[in-house]
């Protein structure tokens, strides 16, 4: 027995007692539960993170935030619009009409004349001469005249005696009734000449404006040159050609025979208000090439805003619609199915409705069909939105015209443009 005792627990050995041996596997079971543990709760954490949003955006909690407006009710006019070119209402090639010196010219360029002012001479020395002579032919002419008809006088009376024949009386009588004729022609040649004569003067056969001149005094100029002196074009009032689609023709046509067509010129800008005239005319053909019909209207423009060779925008008032509904342009979208808008319900939830555009004009839109009066519409902010969105009104943003401005006018000396930008920096 002491002999097995000792080989057990021999000199320098260090044995570990039975629990100090077991330790190592709790330990280990240990850890993978409680990392097990871990997991479960992370992924019951995690599921119900994910379903606290999901169920705040099905009840609504999130409202989208959107311009609202009012569907209107006003009357609204229908323009057929084109584009159109301004035309002189009348314009006038001074040309000489007689050849000679251009002694002065009478006018200023780009000066306003009357009918019957002086615009240019022509030496008139040689045209006088001209009168002269045929004066002096007619002056003869008148001379002969007279002695032919004592003569004839003289003839007759020997005739009643039987002194001279009746072929003598009837020679001298011939020769009377030539000369008469030939003083008639004298004195339509010293009318013509007057009139060449009266030529000389130029003068304004209207109204209008005179452009930059095209021949400088002291040249010799003939008649019917191609050039001409200057061009006279009348400005008030003045006339404007523009083209529809020959489908509008028959609409057009009606309202003519109703009474005058009011037209309007707007600028390039499609904005701006040039002047208001009335329709003077439809041409008598459509152009098979491009299928439109060109009309011309005439506009006072007392103000000369409208000038020859300008291109406008003709805006020709069809009729008006009375109590029309408007919504603004924006109102309307687009989509696969044709235009619809946004109608906002009682509790702030939208729906789409399908609608009708008569014309977009001026950002205002003409509503066929589709809407009522009185019915909220969004404004602005649709790409949010689908059907069944809850909405929260808010205010139209401003248009920021402080930049533009900014940049579109020369700044002012010792103003505040710096501190704009910082403060537009800032926002």
């Amino acid at each position: 027995m002491a002999n097995s005792t000792q080989t057990r627990n021999e000199p320098g050995t260090n044995p570990r007692p039975a629990a100090d041996r077991r330790f190592p596997w709790k330990m280990t079971l240990t850890l993978v539960l409680a990392a097990v543990v871990c997991v479960v709760a992370v992924k019951r954490k995690g599921q119900a993170s994910d379903s606290k949003p999901s169920a705040g955006a099905s009840d609504g909690a999130f409202p989208v935030s959107a311009v609202v407006g009012t569907v209107a009710e006003k009357d609204v006019p229908i323009y057929l619009d084109g584009l159109g070119t301004v035309q002189a209402f009348n314009t006038v090639t001074i040309s000489s009409r007689v050849d000679g010196q251009l002694q002065k010219l009478a006018f200023r360029e780009g000066e306003d004349v009357r009918a019957g002012d002086l615009l240019a001479q022509i030496d008139p020395d040689p045209l006088r001469t001209q009168v002269e002579q045929a004066e002096a032919k007619k002056a003869q002419d008148e001379a002969q005249l007279a002695f032919a008809r004592v003569e004839l006088k003289r003839d007759a009376d020997l005739l009643a005696t039987k002194i001279v024949s009746q072929e003598v009386y009837d020679t001298q009588n011939a020769q009377v009734n030539q000369l008469a004729a030939a003083v008639k022609a004298d004195e339509a040649a010293i009318d013509s000449a007057r009139v060449q004569l009266n030529f000389t003067r130029i003068t304004a056969p209207i109204d209008g404006r005179t452009g930059i001149r095209l021949v400088d005094a002291g040249n010799i100029i003939h008649a019917g040159a191609s050039n001409g002196i200057v061009v006279l074009t009348q400005l008030r009032p003045i006339s404007v050609v523009f083209t529809l689609p020959e489908q509008s023709l028959e609409e057009i046509q009606k309202q003519l025979s109703q009474g005058e067509m009011s037209v309007l010129a707007v600028g390039r800008d499609n904005s701006t208000v040039l002047d208001r005239g009335k329709l003077a005319v439809i041409d008598n053909e459509i152009d098979t090439s491009t299928g439109t019909i060109r009309l011309k209207a005439t506009f006072p423009n007392s103000e000369l805003r409208l000038w020859p060779g300008q291109f406008v925008n003709a805006r020709l008032l069809l009729t008006v619609r009375r109590g029309g509904m408007v919504v603004p342009a924006s109102v309307v979208q687009r989509g696969p199915e044709g235009a619809y808008a946004f109608v906002v319900n009682d509790d702030m939830t939208v729906k789409m409705s399908p609608v009708q555009v008569a014309q977009i004009d001026q950002g205002q839109a003409l509503i066929d069909s589709g809407l009522s009066p009185g019915e909220r519409v969004v404004v602005d902010g649709q790409y949010k939105l689908q059907p069944g969105s809850k909405i929260k009104p808010t205010e139209a943003a401003r248009p920021e015209t402080d930049d533009s401005d900014t940049n579109a006018r020369p700044k002012k000396a010792g103003g505040n443009s710096g501190k704009s930008r910082k403060s537009a920096k800032t926002e």
